[in-house]
């Protein structure tokens, strides 16, 4: 059974600084993060191949960098200058090649003065 394990969502202040991290059971091809608001279909932040590739949602290039740790099955996130429109429900997700998707539980963003 596969389990993804996030932290690291919490507030903070409009222009302020958060880091994700989310641990897998196995290592898997792809991995990366998508965010949901109530109302909202699931939105691409950010996502990392196993090689380094990267893939960004417009929204967040030049604010978020993602980056993974292959020999501890671990992606981050690095969400700066954050903003209000940021505020989601942050869930990680991985993949492998022709594979299932998996997702995590998910971790609440909250960006607010």
């Amino acid at each position: 059974q596969v389990h993804l394990v996030e932290s690291g969502g919490g507030l903070v202040q409009p222009g302020g600084s958060l880091r994700l991290s989310c641990v897998a059971s196995r290592s898997f091809y792809s991995m990366g993060w998508y965010r949901q608001a109530p109302g909202k279909q699931r939105e691409l932040v950010a996502d990392i191949t196993s090689g380094g590739v990267t893939t960004y949602g417009d929204s967040v290039k030049g604010r978020f960098t993602i980056s993974r740790d292959n020999a501890k099955n671990t992606v981050y996130l690095q969400m700066n200058r954050l903003k209000p429109e940021d505020t989601d429900l942050y869930y990680c997700n991985s993949h492998s090649v022709g594979g299932p998707v998996y997702w995590g539980q998910g971790t609440q963003v909250t960006v607010s003065s």
